[in-house]
């Protein structure tokens, strides 16, 4: 049975991963901390568990911790975990800068801890679907990729108020929901050469609520990332085309037309971030799409996007890394 360690209530999804794991026959939730002590006491009263006003003493009690504190704080609190042996699962993303990002890695391998980021996006039949598409060359060339990933958040007034703090999140809508289309895009196309945005403030919050992205890669490609806080009720989009035609997701699969002929293309579902870091654990098995090297891409996708905002020009990637 694994112990895991709830750290931090700040997290949308925390409540959602303790019951995952309460929910899970290899788990059991070891408790929850939280720098807000109202706020962690009343998690850990919903999860049925212990609250415990110091981090360090959960985390040395548990085999494993899930983090969902905020943003900011996810380099000392892995860290932490790393330095006690502790396995680690985490929200993205996984750092603001590449710098913190590498230390965090760095402090992974030291410890040879088994690691996973939150990367759900990749597990939807329809997704892989299209990344069967691309590894098969069905497309041929690749030459254009769309997703845009967003809800109503901010326009309706149900985003907690502490995801619109610039210092703890590092970020608005790109940051949080955006992170979802930017993982997504360099598993299917790879790192990006460069990168430009335009963000947005709909409601006069201190990040952006509104933003798209677009990159530019070797051999020609080009992608947009698209989300936003002020959009209710827009459905998830994700649309490719090549030099042999299109394809488009269409709930759990893809559909389109490939060299004249329309085609609908299937997958299996994989496996949810969660599930995989808790059979990695039992089998100690590696981590191949999921790990700290996914992490550490996405941090340097985020942090050129942001820098390509603040100075309104376009950022190659390979300053950043």
């Amino acid at each position: 049975m694994i112990k895991v360690g709830l750290i931090g209530g700040w997290h949308v999804h925390a409540k959602g991963y303790g019951t995952m794991i309460s929910d899970h026959p290899d788990c059991t939730l070891s408790g929850v901390w939280d720098d807000d002590v109202v706020r962690g006491k009343e998690l850990a009263e919903e999860l049925n568990c212990p609250f415990y006003s110091d981090a360090d003493e959960l985390i040395a009690l548990s085999d494993g911790v899930i983090i969902t504190s905020a943003t900011n704080q996810h380099p000392e609190l892995i860290s932490k975990a790393a330095q006690q042996k502790k396995n680690i699962f985490t929200e993205k993303v996984l750092a603001v800068t590449v710098k913190e990002a590498l230390q965090i890695k760095q402090t992974i391998e030291e410890n040879g801890v088994h690691f996973t980021i939150s990367f759900p996006f990749q597990a939807g039949a329809g997704n892989r679907a299209i990344k069967k598409a691309v590894e098969e060359k069905l497309l041929g060339t690749i030459t254009h990729l769309r997703i845009r990933n967003a809800h109503g958040g901010s326009s309706d007034d149900w985003l907690p108020p502490h995801f619109y703090d610039k210092e703890a999140c590092g970020g608005g809508a790109m940051m949080d929901l955006g992170a979802h289309p930017m993982y997504l895009i360099q598993w299917l196309l790879g790192m990006p050469k460069t990168i430009v945005s335009a963000f947005t403030n709909m409601k006069e919050r201190d990040v952006e609520e509104n933003a798209v992205c677009v990159m530019t890669f070797e051999g020609g490609a080009i992608a947009v990332s698209e989300t936003s806080f002020v959009s209710p009720r827009s459905p998830y989009s994700l649309e490719i085309s090549g030099t042999n035609g299109f394809l488009k997701v269409k709930d759990s699969e893809a559909y389109g037309i490939i060299n004249g002929e329309e085609k609908t293309i299937q997958s299996e579902p994989g496996i949810h971030p969660m599930e995989y870091w808790i059979q990695s654990i039992l089998n100690n098995t590696e981590n191949d799409c999921y790990g700290i090297d996914e992490a550490v891409r996405l941090t340097a996708i985020m942090e050129a996007a942001y820098l390509a905002d603040e100075q309104n020009k376009i950022v190659e990637l390979e300053k950043i890394i």
